[in-house]
């Protein structure tokens, strides 16, 4: 069984994911702080089930900020969770706080 979400342990092995992605990439950043856990928690269900809806139309990538720095500060990301949408490497729309699963798929419909 193929996990929907991957979750990189650290900036290369995000970096290879995203080279190896054919496909949009969501990065959602979430973090260990006690005002981030429950949401980022929150997330995760919701992103697992939009990973799994979207399967082949899109890679989930949950990315922790302190595992992965250089890919929090490349995407301009300061809280969590925070998610960045990417193209090829690019960023192409970025959304924070806590969502629920209509407002991902609007997300995602916008720009996918």
């Amino acid at each position: 069984m193929v996990k929907p979400v991957h979750q990189p342990r650290e900036d290369a092995e995000f970096d290879f994911i995203l080279r190896m992605s054919r496909v949009p990439v969501l990065a959602y950043f979430t973090g260990t702080w006690p005002k981030a856990i429950e949401p980022c928690r929150a997330m995760d269900l919701v992103i697992g089930g939009i990973a799994d809806e979207y399967a082949g139309r899109l890679t989930a990538v949950r990315t922790d900020i302190t595992r992965c720095p250089s890919a929090t500060e490349r995407y301009g990301v300061t809280g969590a969770p925070s998610y960045v949408l990417l193209k090829q490497g690019e960023a192409v729309a970025h959304g924070t706080g806590p969502m629920t699963s209509s407002e991902v798929r609007d997300f995602l419909d916008r720009h996918v």
